[in-house]
């Protein structure tokens, strides 16, 4: 088990120290900025007072998300044409390493991991602890206005519904409790039906269980363990279900309980469109309380 996580966990995050070490041996990499939080969600101005130097920033809600989309949550996955140009736009190349971090709790940096692969682009990391690991190693940061040379990849699928990862319907998130394991990565409250920040009603989808993004992480933000990943969702039932699901508020959190599943070697399901899209049907059902 514990190679085989060792294994994944590689190939799903890089160290700080990893990351400077490849800067400063000059091998290529494309390091992206992708700071968003839930109420600030740009985060322009976080990057110009200070990033990893040679890193550009990448927005989630224009170039990860795409708004024109209706009836598909507050987050609609991007095609892939546009990705590709947001990517090319980064400096991303063929056959080049992508690095990804944020400075809050993965969520930024997960979505556009998640993005990134399900558009074919496999070499791709999020890089463990986000910015303030790095800032924490004694590691520099930047003001500069970085100079990008439009980058040449290429992403796969055009469809991100229909890409290299699994995503599930509204339809098929209402049957994932039946047939497996469907996880909400919203904190504790939301999923309770406590309060509601955001969306128009306070629950859960029937039969989901609550697996906290923030819990998959460590207090400095580092991703946990895989023995604890392991406990965590063991408890939700997620390690032995034949079929896994995550949502979230609107599909970027819930990247953060995949990459932490991906790290166990399960790889699970994204509802793209969350809780944003089920509830803004009223005629959806909706749960209150701790896991049923």
């Amino acid at each position: 088990m514990a190679l085989r996580a060792d294994a994944f966990r590689a190939d799903t995050v890089i160290t700080a120290e990893q990351l400077s070490a490849r800067l400063a041996a000059g091998d290529p990499v494309t390091v992206v900025d992708v700071r968003w939080q839930l109420g600030r969600p740009d985060g322009r101005a976080d990057y110009a007072s200070g990033h990893i130097p040679g890193a550009v920033y990448a927005d989630v809600e224009t170039e990860l998300s795409d708004h024109s989309v209706t009836g598909q949550g507050r987050h609609p996955l991007p095609t892939g044409a546009a990705l590709q140009d947001a990517a090319r736009g980064w400096g991303a190349r063929t056959g080049v390493p992508i690095v990804l971090y944020d400075n809050w709790n993965r969520a930024g940096s997960a979505r556009a991991w998640w993005v990134l692969r399900a558009a074919g682009i496999s070499d791709v990391r999020i890089l463990d602890g986000g910015l303030g690991a790095w800032i924490a190693a004694g590691f520099p940061v930047s003001s500069a206005a970085e100079e990008i040379t439009p980058g040449n990849i290429e992403v796969l699928r055009d469809d991100l519904y229909e890409g290299e990862l699994p995503t599930l319907t509204v339809l098929e998130a209402a049957a994932a409790p039946e047939s497996g394991v469907l996880v909400d990565a919203r904190a504790p409250q939301r999923f309770r039906g406590d309060e509601e920040p955001v969306d128009p009603v306070a629950g859960h989808i029937p039969g989901a269980r609550n697996v906290p993004s923030s819990g998959v992480l460590d207090d400095a933000g580092f991703f946990r363990p895989a023995v604890e990943l392991e406990r965590v969702f063991a408890a939700a039932g997620a390690t032995t279900a034949p079929a896994v699901g995550v949502y979230c508020g609107s599909g970027v959190t819930a990247a953060v309980d995949i990459a932490a599943l991906r790290i166990l070697g399960i790889e699970a399901a994204l509802f793209p469109g969350s809780w944003s899209q089920w509830s803004a049907n009223p005629a959806r059902p909706v749960a209150t309380g701790d896991n049923e």
